[in-house]
């Protein structure tokens, strides 16, 4: 049998961004719109000391070429973990197909919805791919 433990990919880092989101919706509750919850996050970030990339737009590709879309996710944490962020009453099931599109995309094996758009507290989904 496996350990469960060895098998949480970025566990640590996870822990982290579950921490600073938690503590933005503690803080500012539900309600605002996402770009509120973006900055609000930013400063979390930094003064959790998470290297993140913010709204950084990435290439997409079909068949080895290039597309002219891009893909602009919210964050990217650890250069390894997507955040995206949602204000919506619940996560549905096209952001997780969102997501996991944009984790196949990037080669990320990791990713987080985070809504705070939900009450009473803020729902957070994380997402993982396999090796």
């Amino acid at each position: 049998m496996s350990d469960v433990k060895s098998e949480f990919l970025y566990k640590d880092e996870s822990y982290v961004i579950r921490g600073a989101i938690f503590e933005v919706y503690k803080e500012m509750g539900p309600g605002f719109l996402e770009a509120v919850y973006q900055e609000c996050l930013e400063k979390e970030f930094r003064r959790r000391g998470v290297p993140f990339s913010a709204q950084k737009q990435l290439d997409l590709s079909y068949k080895g070429e290039p597309l002219k879309q891009t893909y602009v996710p919210d964050f990217i944490c650890y250069d390894k973990i997507i955040v995206e962020i949602k204000g919506v009453k619940n996560i549905a099931a096209e952001h997780r197909a969102q997501l996991l599109n944009y984790m196949k995309a990037t080669g990320m094996k990791v990713g987080s919805l985070a809504n705070f758009g939900h009450y009473p507290q803020v729902e957070i989904e994380r997402m993982a791919k396999s090796c």
